[in-house]
């Protein structure tokens, strides 16, 4: 086990993959529940999500920890499910026609994989852009902890606003997020995941926290309930495009974030990327055959980073964990529906990814102002690659009008085009 995730070399030992690896299961185990909720919306049958849902992060997730020895999960995204629903409701289609454009964006995102396009587009990121999507990923979990905390919450007048720190669930995750920077601070190895343990605990017998069941028989397995030909009959190739290119940004950028955050980059450059980025691809095209939208890697992966993982053992932890999911659903969704548990992660984990910013040449505007706008836009418009995307677009153009053209790689000028196209005409 230590030699085949170079336990020793990446400074970790089983245990801490261990611990890391069930903190960011329970930090990411509400895509379980949610994923199928969403999706059933658009007609896709709960339990065919569910399954689906659990099997593509099972997939993904192992081909990532075995072959790429990264500590990051992958499972179906948020945001993408939700625009699944938009195009059903929209478009006027049925489930599995949009099952179809996810196939198809599933099978071209695998292509891709096999030819230098995806690895040249991390290496061609410019580094003031690779730190300020780490921040900025930092931020955005950070903002959604403290949403699921209630911490911050929404106003018409100023969009957000301080919460009611008497409400249950908020005060609860201030009890659980000081909680876990007491250990934190005192140095307590696991120290995320117990705290996480203690705040379920409280939660339990404050009456927060419903356990009605633990464990059940998984549903069926649907294979290829989608509609290919309906794609092309009602021309869904922007839908299509909008899959491939959101999925392929999404998971880049959390990529980066990851391995910068957990020390694993080598002059700026990512070992084993294609790996990585291949296993993201075929639990997308898995997932979409059974039934569920596009994988990404898992931003709540940097918890588990965070206490300490270094390799794909925490991976595979976080598959093992997903694959005993199927039979004790009930559980899951009890400790999932509790958003006070993994708030304060999310919060905590948030900060560890601010140390990149020290690395930003401040005072060279062409390169601080594209990174500042990733790291503005991520947690404003609740998009990784929204974030990634306005960052591709306005550094060229500063480094064009400067006289710096030639200083940037020319896979950014391409897929700066692209991305205006895409907010433009198909957001």
């Amino acid at each position: 086990m230590e030699k085949l995730f170079k336990l020793k070399q990446l400074g970790t030992d089983i245990r801490t993959e261990i611990t890391a690896g069930i903190t960011t299961f329970f930090t990411m185990s509400y895509i379980i529940v949610v994923n199928p909720a969403i999706l059933s919306a658009a007609g896709v049958p709960f339990e065919q999500v569910f399954i689906a849902t659990i099997l593509a992060a099972v997939i993904g997730t192992t081909i990532m920890a075995l072959f790429a020895n990264y500590p990051i999960s992958i499972a179906p995204g948020m945001g993408l499910n939700a625009y699944f629903t938009s195009v059903v409701a929209t478009q006027g289609v049925s489930y599995q026609v949009v099952l179809g454009a996810v196939f198809i964006a599933g099978i071209l995102f695998l292509l891709l994989t096999f030819t230098k396009l995806r690895e040249l587009l991390i290496d061609s990121i410019p580094n003031p852009l690779k730190y300020g999507i780490t921040a900025g990923i930092g931020l955005f979990i950070a903002f959604q902890g403290l949403k699921m905390s209630g911490i911050v919450v929404q106003n018409p007048e100023t969009f957000v606003s301080f919460g009611d720190l008497r409400e249950p669930i908020t005060l609860l995750s201030i009890v659980g997020l000081f909680i876990t920077l007491v250990l934190i601070t005192r140095k307590i190895n696991g120290a995320l995941f117990i705290g996480m343990l203690i705040t379920a605990i409280i939660g339990y017998f404050m009456g927060m926290l419903q356990i009605d069941g633990v464990a059940s028989l998984p549903p069926s397995i649907v294979f290829f309930d989608f509609d290919l030909a309906g794609v092309f009959s009602h021309a869904l190739y922007g839908v299509v495009f909008s899959f491939l290119l959101v999925t392929i940004f999404d998971t880049t950028g959390t990529i980066i974030g990851v391995t910068e955050q957990a020390g694993l980059t080598k002059d700026g450059k990512m070992p084993k990327a294609k790996a990585a980025l291949t296993a993201d691809a075929i639990a997308t095209t898995a997932g979409a055959a059974m039934g569920t939208t596009p994988a990404t890697a898992y931003i709540e992966s940097s918890s588990g980073v965070a206490a300490g993982g270094r390799s794909g053992l925490t991976a595979l932890v976080v598959a093992i964990l997903f694959l005993i999911a199927m039979f004790f659903s009930p559980l899951i969704s009890a400790v999932s529906s509790l958003s006070a548990i993994t708030a304060p992660a999310l919060i905590i984990v948030g900060s560890y990814m601010m140390g990149g910013l020290t690395k930003i040449r401040w005072d060279q505007f062409d390169e601080a102002f594209p990174a500042f706008l990733v790291i503005l836009t991520m947690p404003l418009t609740a998009s990784i690659s929204t974030g990634i995307a306005v960052g591709f677009i306005t550094y060229p153009i500063l480094k064009l009008v400067g006289g710096k053209g030639k200083n940037v790689h020319p896979v950014l000028y391409i897929f700066s085009i692209l991305f205006l196209i895409q907010m433009i005409f198909l957001t």
